[in-house]
């Protein structure tokens, strides 16, 4: 194919032409298993972007945006990873609520073309939906590298639908793709599943409530045991008796000797063989696969610590050496001069103090933001960025996944933990998928606890580079021990009420592309510009006030005693932990600032990160562990994180007494 990049159609484009203003707007539905691509074909649909990452799970929640294609306007939605429409995972539900409830007017199947025998099982149950589908078969520049021919046309003619070859990541095909989506086709596959089941099936959509889409696809998935498909439909159609349903139901199970769940998949399996047989094509690969060597040992359990140790350290140097230096010269060549100018021309007095003072809206808010925080989060996501787009953070979750269970958790926790070090908020609604609720409330503690997200990972990476490599290794460790003896704690405070097993599906790995990499460093700092930025103002503007009339001060004398006579830090640090339940950034910042200004020396500065990293997450995060969980398990959790932040903090301060720090 030739290499292009396709752009989207600027919104003006249609108001211009008649026919797409007369157009309603129609629905574009981006299915496919979980590390398929889909958030990168919906970047390249509608121009705008959603976080793409080389791992499962990066999409938890449907995004919806707007995209010309052709003379019509479509909403394309963009799904969390979806196995098949038989639902055994909580996360899996919203997908098929949106199908059910939205009935979309074309699926566009996003297939990794490494990942093609597994994809068709998704496959045969779209078909079986007879909605306009396009299967999109995404990474085939990497099948080819592998010695993997796909015969797309082929393809195509055995589901009767368009297949479209892309590569998603480089923008090519999308051209295609637009045109298939205009001219979709339903497809022309239907299984017949033998004479007894067939038979049950036909009983089966006499029963269903009226206006049921899909009647056939929903008899079988009813047929097969899916736990939660009749509850749904009690939801979608409120009022309507089921009871007849669920006794026919029971019967068509009863009368057929087969197992449904088994003569069905026999009859998939052989239908997703043949094709296989037929689009498939193998020849000697070109070059050695240095992804699996690469990524084997990234998840060994001895050679995996040294590569972790690694990529921490590369991330290290890169926060203290790059961003401390670019923050100290931007504040010096910026911040001072600025400062020196408007300080000389306001006098003292309220707008002085409001503008200049310690919680001044262009020193705290303004200058704070953009010249210290901003470079700081700049070059960590960059380096973040890098780290996700090769695939190396679920093989390295998989290196830890036997020690999880002396945890409480199983190995289907370690996605939750890792896309926690990206944002816990996102890592904490994961949790849904995990089978039991003693596991969940494990990990979602844990998670709020004990594992920082990109943000603080990286501005704390730079208060503890000013303080020594030694301060961070400690942290590191105060961190890691907290991890344990948490999760190993409520392992035993918490009773067993389901066991759980471990399926982690690993994405390749791969050399990232620099131009990815970019894009996603310029949304994700574009992000905190608006979302976090004017956190900062807004945080300087309430401080301000509330040190003015005198509320600040009586929190700090009702705090004293735990944060400077158990703590041993200065008064600010109550003004630190107010600002965690805004924003984690902002926290870290006026830290940052402590730091800078003197006021915290190496000892206090470790005592303050370890509490600040596990003191209550922000806001976002108590609402997601809330949505999870329910308000009263929640308002537990964070009363329980918040007294081990401050007495584990206690305790590495007694610890850096007795060994003279």
């Amino acid at each position: 194919m030739t290499e292009t990049f396709d752009r989207p159609s600027p919104p003006t484009a249609a108001l211009t032409d008649p026919g797409a203003r007369r157009s309603p707007a129609r629905k574009i539905a981006l299915l496919g298993l979980p590390n398929s691509g889909k958030s990168q074909i919906f970047n390249r649909l509608t121009g705008q972007y959603a976080v793409v990452a080389n791992y499962p799970m990066t999409t938890v929640t449907a995004e919806r945006k707007p995209a010309l294609i052709g003379l019509h306007w479509y909403e394309v939605v963009d799904t969390p990873g979806l196995h098949g429409l038989t639902i055994h995972a909580q996360e899996e539900l919203e997908v098929r609520e949106l199908l059910y409830r939205e009935r979309p007017d074309v699926i566009v199947q996003c297939v990794d073309a490494n990942r093609l025998q597994a994809s068709l099982s998704l496959t045969a149950d779209l078909l079986e939906l007879e909605i306009p589908l396009v299967v999109a078969l995404n990474a085939i520049d990497e099948t080819t590298r592998r010695g993997v021919e796909i015969d797309a046309r082929q393809l195509g003619q055995h589901l009767g639908v368009q297949v479209v070859e892309l590569v998603a990541a480089k923008g090519l095909g999308t051209g295609q793709l637009k045109r298939a989506i205009t001219a979709a086709t339903s497809g022309t596959h239907r299984k017949r599943y033998g004479g007894p089941l067939e038979k049950g099936l036909e009983r089966l959509t006499r029963f269903l409530p009226a206006d049921t889409p899909y009647p056939r696809k929903t008899a079988l998935t009813l047929a097969v045991g899916d736990p939660f498909l009749l509850q749904q439909l009690g939801r979608w159609n409120p009022g309507a008796d089921l009871g007849p349903l669920e006794r026919e139901l029971a019967a068509v199970r009863t009368s057929l000797k087969a197992n449904p769940i088994t003569a069905a998949a026999a009859v998939r399996n052989r239908w997703i063989d043949a094709i296989a047989a037929e689009v498939i094509r193998t020849r000697p690969a070109p070059r050695s696969d240095w992804s699996r060597r690469v990524a084997e040992i990234s998840r060994h359990p001895v050679l995996g610590a040294p590569v972790l140790l690694g990529v921490t350290g590369v991330c290290f140097l890169l926060v203290v050496q790059v961003a401390n230096r670019l923050a100290d010269l931007l504040n010096a060549w910026v911040w001072t001069p600025v400062a020196a100018h408007l300080d000389g021309v306001l006098p003292p007095g309220l707008w002085h103090d409001l503008l200049l003072g310690e919680f001044g809206l262009l020193s705290f808010g303004v200058a704070n933001a953009l010249l210290t925080v901003l470079p700081i989060l700049s070059v960590f996501f960059f380096a973040y960025s890098l780290i996700e787009d090769t695939g190396y953070i679920p093989n390295m979750g998989v290196m830890t996944h036997r020690a999880l269970r002396k945890l409480g958790l199983s190995g289907a926790s370690i996605m939750p933990l890792v896309l926690a070090c990206g944002c816990k908020t996102m890592a904490t609604m994961t949790t849904r998928g995990l089978s039991s609720r003693k596991e969940r409330l494990i990990a979602v503690f844990l998670i709020a606890s004990s594992v920082p997200c990109a943000a603080q990972t990286g501005l704390h990476l730079a208060i503890l580079g000013r303080t020594g490599l030694g301060a961070t290794g400690l942290v590191a460790a105060v961190m890691l021990t907290g991890f344990v003896v948490s999760g190993v704690l409520l392992n035993r405070i918490l009773k067993d009420d389901r066991p759980t097993e471990f399926i982690q599906a690993l994405p390749p790995m791969r050399m990232p592309s620099l131009r990815a990499v970019l894009i996603k460093t310029y949304y994700r700092v574009l992000w905190f510009c608006r979302e976090a930025l004017p956190v900062f103002v807004i945080a300087a503007a309430v401080l301000f006030v509330a040190d003015a009339v005198g509320l600040l001060g009586a929190l700090h004398g009702a705090l004293a005693p735990v944060i400077e006579g158990f703590l041993g830090l200065p008064p600010q640090m109550v003004d630190v932990l107010i600002l965690c339940l805004a924003r984690q950034e902002a926290a870290a910042g006026m830290l940052l600032m402590l730091v800078e200004q003197g006021r915290l020396d190496p000892a206090q500065t470790i005592v303050a990160v370890v509490v600040a990293l596990r003191f209550v997450p922000c806001f976002n995060n108590v609402v997601a562990m809330g949505k999870e969980l329910g308000v009263g398990s929640t308002a537990v959790l964070v009363v329980a994180i918040n007294g081990s932040a401050i007495l584990l903090a206690g305790l590495v301060r007694w610890g850096l007494q007795l060994a003279g720090g």
